[in-house]
């Protein structure tokens, strides 16, 4: 089977990468209440959490650089030359940031503990998969993605032991 693309200069998928980002970005935020105000920081600060938890502050600038990481790597995909690996990488790319917009709705506007781990590990695998097809095509990008691959089993742990510790907060 061969791969068919449309060729992009390095400006233009630019583009689509920071356009793919800032789209699973915004659509995050719009999808869920963020833990931070109202009923949902209520809710989120009763809950009990793992001692692994990472402190509150540090979560904005994680997901700051994993989102910078994740345009650099995908454009670094997108210039490169066609092939089955790279259509491959750039699929799991586009459901990664499908999983992490659906997450947040998941957790704390569903409260469904269950189908936010689901979720999760879902994207720990498409992560996972998505380094490993990267580097088939491009080494760099593939380092670009892997810390996404490790924030997001530490963050898939954290989602498991505040659902188990705080059955009766959940809707599932």
């Amino acid at each position: 089977m061969k791969a068919t693309s449309i060729p992009l200069s390095s400006g233009q998928s630019l583009a689509v990468a920071l356009a793919g980002t800032a789209l699973a970005a915004v659509l995050a935020r719009r999808l869920a209440p963020t833990p931070d105000r109202g009923a949902t920081k209520t809710w989120y600060d009763k809950l009990e959490k793992p001692a692994f938890q990472p402190p509150k502050k540090a979560f904005g600038p994680v997901w700051m650089a994993l989102y910078a990481c994740s345009t650099v790597g995908a454009w670094r995909l997108l210039k490169a030359p066609p092939s089955i690996d790279r259509s491959k990488a750039l699929t799991l790319w586009t459901a990664q940031l499908g999983l992490n917009a659906v997450w947040s709705k998941l957790f704390f506007g569903g409260r469904q503990g269950k189908a936010s781990l689901v979720d999760s590990a879902s994207n720990v695998i498409d992560s996972a998969a998505l380094t490993y097809y990267a580097a088939k095509v491009d080494r760099p990008s593939a380092v670009l993605f892997a810390p996404m691959v490790a924030w997001l089993a530490l963050a898939t742990g954290v989602n498991e032991e505040i659902w188990r510790k705080n059955p009766g907060a959940f809707r599932d």
